[in-house]
């Protein structure tokens, strides 16, 4: 299991958007009860549509076992298509509001 193909850019893709947010954006997303209760609604679609595509019986999308760390849950989802999912959401939603602030300023 070299896990390194889809699970290390999945652990970097979630650091690096942490590391922008606490570092250099600083703009409170992880604070806010607004944003957890997006992560739960992506959760809500990303699971049964990541489930019914990653499906044991017949999967539509398959990942080389090398390249994943093999935790998969629930509906054999691997674990690194979480990460992702968080990462990209998370990066959408900074992006809005860097442009937010940004609109706010010239406003102004």
């Amino acid at each position: 299991m070299a896990a390194v193909g889809y699970t290390l850019p999945a652990i970097a893709a979630v650091a690096v958007v942490c590391l922008v947010e606490c570092m250099v954006l600083r703009t409170g997303l992880f604070g806010r009860p607004a944003y957890w209760l997006t992560m739960a609604i992506v959760l809500g679609f990303q699971i049964p549509v990541d489930g019914w595509l990653t499906k044991r019986d017949a999967p539509i999308v398959l990942y080389n076992p090398d390249h994943i760390l093999g935790v998969r849950f629930p509906w054999n989802i691997p674990v690194e298509d979480f990460l992702f999912g968080f990462a990209l959401v998370t990066a959408a939603l900074l992006g809005w509001e860097r442009a937010r602030r940004r609109e706010e300023g010239h406003s102004r």
